[in-house]
């Protein structure tokens, strides 16, 4: 127990008549990435602020560190560091401005050091409007971890960033956690939260309905593994039935795409149809399900109410 920084037991949340927070629980342990993951509406933001001790719960109990967030919001701000989606720093605040002011009110001294880690030296007297959306990114990243807290809360960090920025946002992400720091990470990026999170809690209609490694979601779902093939005659694509174990779904740039719940089967099953057809392989690729597909699979199963929460 001594591990567990967040513990969420029964947590219900209400907006009047609707129940946003139908009595979830979860426990995030000290180093760990932990995702929520859900379309809009799966009650994913209300837990987040209730955490952050910016909503008070309708029932259950909440614990970030040790502190109940609603009942010592003060010892509580020592305790998270929050990175939001979209950021309220003053425009023309500068680089160095901001972290200082941050560190100040944390009662901390001025981390210069995390300007420099987070590849912001050069933008040090740049005013905030002028970063580019990567680099206000970091800020807001830097800025949530300057008073190095045991707890970080990211919503939806990388939304909007290229390519090179959102891997560098990762690295950063991946760092801290190396560092100790329990990390929560609110995302619609099922890819993102497959590369980054240790567990995750899928929320739909306000109940979790599937919680554990990205790994294990991914395996309790129908388990059909996809492979690709592309050959020299595209003999596959002319025939367009099953091989043996493996079915059929697709065609996509000259590849026939199949799926199979047997995929060593399968795939031997395919290279000997190729072989009699005398076709020659030209490439093949076996991927096991993504946990974006496992996402749309339970949310399709489980349909999906919408709104706001």
């Amino acid at each position: 127990m001594n591990d567990v920084l967040v513990s969420v037991r029964r947590f219900r949340k209400r907006y009047g008549r609707f129940e946003a927070v139908k009595g979830i629980s979860f426990e995030v342990r000290r180093g760990e990435i932990f995702a929520l993951l859900g379309p809009n509406g799966a009650g994913k933001t209300s837990t987040l602020e209730s955490l952050e001790g910016l909503r008070k719960p309708d029932g259950g109990e909440l614990s970030v560190a040790g502190v109940d967030p609603s009942r010592r919001p003060r010892r509580l701000k020592n305790l998270i560091g929050v990175q939001l989606q979209a950021s309220a720093l003053p425009q023309a605040m500068t680089v160095e401005e901001a972290m200082t002011f941050f560190c100040t009110y944390h009662g901390v001294a001025v981390r210069r050091d995390l300007i420099e880690r987070f590849g912001l030296a050069e933008k040090r007297r740049t005013q905030y409007s002028k970063l580019s959306t990567g680099l206000q990114r970091r800020l807001n990243l830097a800025l949530a971890a300057a008073h190095e807290p045991p707890v970080l809360f990211l919503d939806e960090p990388t939304a909007g960033l290229d390519v090179q920025s959102r891997a560098e946002m990762h690295a950063v992400t991946a760092e801290l956690k190396k560092s100790g720091t329990t990390v929560i990470l609110a995302t619609h990026d099922m890819a993102e939260a497959e590369k980054l999170a240790d567990r995750a809690a899928i929320l739909l209609n306000g109940a979790i309905v599937a919680l554990g490694s990205p790994r294990a979601l991914t395996a309790r779902g129908s388990r059909r593994t996809k492979i690709s093939v592309l050959s020299e005659r595209a003999s596959l694509l002319a025939d367009r039935s099953d091989v043996g174990e493996a079915r059929f779904q697709s065609a996509a740039d000259d590849y026939a795409i199949y799926t199979s719940a047997t995929p060593g089967p399968a795939v031997t099953a395919i290279l000997a149809f190729l072989e009699r057809a005398g076709d020659p392989l030209v490439d093949l690729r076996v991927e096991r399900p993504s946990l974006e597909e496992r996402f749309l699979e339970i949310t399709s199963s489980n349909g999906n109410e919408g709104g706001n929460s």
